[in-house]
């Protein structure tokens, strides 16, 4: 059974930096693109970053750049979002995905941490 569980989240002032982290367990980690997501309330879910099942490739949304750093250490299954600069705007669930693309898209989720950012 494929899971993947976030934590890190929590209560940040604005200005200030958190990571969170996402374990996977029951899959091939290292084959897998890793990629964060957020959604926050009455908005649609949301791509914050990606990095690619080797970790050389990593994107963010334009929002995110500059400020936001995905990384990945298959050693332990996990994928890392430290996030600087944090704004109130930045908060919602944010989501761990584990995609592969084979013949077909495989996709798993985590249950989402929540990042509040608030004075």
């Amino acid at each position: 059974q494929v899971q993947l569980v976030e934590s890190g989240g929590g209560l940040v002032q604005p200005g200030g930096s958190l990571r969170i982290s996402c374990v996977g367990s029951g899959l091939r980690f290292s084959r897998y693109a890793m990629r964060w997501y957020r959604q926050a309330p009455g908005k649609e879910r949301e791509l914050v970053a990606s990095i690619s099942s080797g970790g050389d490739i990593t994107n963010y949304a334009d929002s995110m750049k500059g400020r936001f750093t995905i990384s990945r250490d298959d050693a332990k299954n996990t994928v890392y979002l430290q996030m600087n600069s944090l704004k109130p705007e930045d908060t919602a669930v944010y989501y761990c995905n584990a995609h592969q693309s084979l013949l077909y898209d495989v996709d798993y989720w985590g249950q989402g941490t929540q990042v509040t950012v608030s004075p």
